[in-house]
């Protein structure tokens, strides 16, 4: 089946952060996001699964551990499990990027406060 944010299921979350799942697996999650400008996201990880960020559109600020990376449209980071992150839209345009979990993310998120 062709799936696109027009026929996937939608959630919302964070500061008025929109997610489709656009494949919703047990070991597998690809999930399509738009977060606006000025929001973001709680610095958590992930025991189980490891995750790919790939930027659609804008410019994402992106933490993952002590190091800060800046990712344009086109460009990725790979999360290896365990390991602490957090994205951020600083910019004034929206954010839009894939996020894709290996094994699904779900119910495997640990907040992190810093």
């Amino acid at each position: 089946m062709v799936k696109s944010k027009t026929n996937s299921e939608h959630y919302k979350w964070g500061n008025n952060c929109d997610g489709w799942h656009l494949l919703k697996t047990e070991s597998l999650s690809v999930i399509h996001e738009k977060m606006p400008p000025g929001s973001f996201e709680r610095s958590h990880l992930h025991l189980y699964s490891q995750q790919l960020f790939f930027i659609l559109l804008g410019t994402a600020t992106f933490k993952l551990g002590q190091n800060v990376f800046v990712l344009n449209a086109n460009e990725s980071i790979h999360v290896p499990q365990n390991s602490i992150h957090s994205i951020q839209n600083l910019s004034d345009v929206d954010l839009e990027f894939l996020v894709i979990s290996e094994p699904k993310s779900h119910g495997d998120r640990l907040i992190i406060e810093v």
